[in-house]
């Protein structure tokens, strides 16, 4: 039987906030810095979506459904697509037409839902899976959430909302001695497969290609295989996650990476020793070589690979815990306004850019954040947020007023007023 690869890529873009001073407070209920977001949006569509996507799709064509591949799209980043590139929802429409792509379920906004609330997480999941079904006419089998974050509890919650395979890190410091490159069974639901990151392999490309001061550089296709067949030589599996803005964006087109992306995915699919597989059809080929425990969430950020990214500091458990206590004033009210603003001030990315990081992984979340210092970036949220707040307080407010107002009335007419 042929050793597996598993190609899985991210596509997300958050909602960008725009500058939002303290006397906008309670005057001005725009939030989203529209500009930003189509500029950006449009940029990434033409280096990075619209090209790769075509690149997959002869892949798959040419090799009759031998190339495999699999996406998470988020709600956000499809909102967008709709807005400012509807081009880019044509493409992957196509790629879904041929079979060959699997589209993963997760949270719609690409949230800390599963952190901060299950009915909320829940809600999100399910929205995101209906999205799926109605973009591109398939539902999603398997799961992985926001940022690849996953603990044992996480893990049951989603095997109960009817998902036996989950995607997440390959941590260190939860494998111990056992490989990445293996199936696992989860802890809390012995039935549920996790596919785990391969984090070196996975970041050559990701974070190391086109670095001229590293000691593999040039990174060639050949020279790729032959690390992953090595791999393969005593395990099962290797999974390849990754964002997919990889690809023209953070890998510039000049650094070769299309051409190396091709390259590889030609050879694997002339290999006789190994094959491309989506993530529900690993599930179904391996069998769990072990039961993971993870008590403490993980994911696939920073060389701690937990969630020391979004919650790892004062200024974020702070927006964090005033952001998910809105949740049961929010189950009051029937306001898709308000209820859609609330899910983009989820996206993780608002926390991530006020990450105090500063050593090994500073570099990489400078590379991401549109603000000079993380404490502009907690000033301008926490501005929005608590114009958010108001909202939310004014609405219920209203409502009280409107619920109270018929007995009123009534009391009116018997006092003969």
């Amino acid at each position: 039987m042929k050793k597996s690869i598993c190609l899985y890529f991210q596509v997300h873009q958050p909602q960008r906030l725009r500058l939002f001073r303290f006397f906008d407070i309670g005057k001005d209920s725009h939030y989203y810095d529209d500009f930003a977001n189509r500029t950006i949006l449009r940029r990434i569509a033409q280096k990075c979506y619209i090209p790769m996507n075509q690149l997959l799709l002869d892949l798959i064509k040419e090799s009759k459904g031998k190339m495999k591949v699999c996406f998470s799209i988020t709600g956000s980043a499809l909102e967008q697509f709709d807005r400012y590139a509807p081009e880019v929802i044509d493409s992957f429409r196509k790629l879904a037409e041929t079979g060959s792509v699997e589209f993963l379920s997760e949270t719609y906004y690409h949230t800390l839902a599963s952190l901060g609330s299950q009915p909320e997480f829940e809600h999100q999941v399910l929205k995101h899976k209906a999205a799926i079904e109605e973009y591109f006419g398939v539902t999603p089998k398997a799961f992985r959430n926001t940022e690849l974050i996953y603990s044992d509890a996480i893990g049951e919650m989603v095997y109960n909302m009817g998902f036996k395979t989950v995607l997440t890190e390959g941590a260190k410091h939860i494998l111990g001695w056992k490989s990445p490159n293996f199936a696992y069974s989860g802890f809390l639901a012995p039935k549920q497969k996790l596919l785990l990151k391969n984090s070196s392999l996975s970041d050559d490309i990701a974070f190391r290609f086109s670095d001229r001061g590293w000691s593999e550089w040039p990174l060639t296709a050949d020279k790729y295989l032959a690390w992953v067949k090595k791999a393969l030589e005593t395990d099962d599996i290797v999974n390849l996650f990754m964002d997919y803005e990889t690809f023209g964006e953070h890998q510039k087109p000049a650094s070769g990476i299309f051409d190396f992306m091709k390259n590889f995915a030609e050879m694997v699919i002339a290999d006789k020793d190994v094959e491309f597989v989506t993530p529900s059809q690993a599930a179904r080929k391996l069998t769990p070589a072990d039961t993971l425990e993870v008590p403490d969430a993980i994911s696939w950020a920073d060389e701690e690979r937990d969630v020391t990214a979004w919650l790892g500091n004062e200024l974020q458990r702070d927006a964090f815990n005033k952001l998910y206590a809105q949740v049961e004033k929010l189950s009051l009210l029937n306001n898709e306004a308000l209820w859609s603003d609330f899910g983009h001030l989820q996206e993780s990315d608002h926390l991530y850019y006020m990450c105090t990081k500063f050593f090994s992984d500073g570099a990489v979340h400078k590379m991401f954040n549109p603000y000079d210092t993380p404490y502009e970036a907690f000033i301008n949220y926490m501005n929005v947020l608590s114009d958010f707040i108001l909202r939310v307080d004014d609405a219920i407010s209203v409502s009280d007023v409107n619920f109270a107002a018929p007995k009123k009335k009534t009391t009116t007419k018997k006092k003969g007023r």
